[in-house]
């Protein structure tokens, strides 16, 4: 059996990381952090800073939990990232994001198939559930957002141009 790698640890860290660099207060308190001065005593400051777990209060790295981030956003950016993320268990409840959603899924799926391309059901429905559980949502989200059009009869599907 195939073993999984965690995605979500360090991708966690690193989406924490860079939000709050984003932030003046915690970006000076990781640079404190860093270099074994104290955290600020303000909670605003110390709560934050207190769950960046890769940073230690002596300002001691833990290197394989950085090196594991790193070679995480380098996966993530390689084309190996699609053999090692799961298909969505579930497409968001609302609406608006449920299309967005599976428009993108259309748009992934047309982009490797060429965008010229007409596919039948049964074609679309294996390349979605590359990506997807309920390919049927995907499809129907698609054709309502306007991304994929359906033949008259349902058998086949292309991707809307314009």
């Amino acid at each position: 059996m195939p073993t999984t790698r965690d995605l979500a640890t360090p991708l966690g860290r690193a989406r924490m990381l860079f939000s709050m660099l984003s932030a003046p207060k915690l970006r000076a308190g990781i640079g404190q952090g860093l270099t074994g001065e104290a955290a600020p005593e303000t909670a605003d400051v110390r709560g934050p800073l207190s769950r960046v777990d890769w940073l230690r209060p002596d300002g001691e790295v833990d290197v394989a939990a950085v090196r594991e981030i790193a070679e995480t956003l380098a996966l993530m950016r390689s084309d190996q990232a699609i053999l090692e993320v799961g298909r969505l268990d579930g497409i968001p409840a609302k609406t608006e994001e449920s299309q967005a959603v599976s428009a993108r899924i259309a748009t992934i799926v047309f982009e490797r198939v060429g965008p010229r391309r007409t596919l039948s059901e049964a074609e679309l429905n294996a390349a979605i559930a590359m990506f997807a559980q309920d390919v049927a949502l995907v499809r129907r989200d698609a054709v309502d957002a306007g991304v994929l059009v359906r033949s008259a009869d349902g058998a086949a599907y292309r991707l809307a141009t314009g």
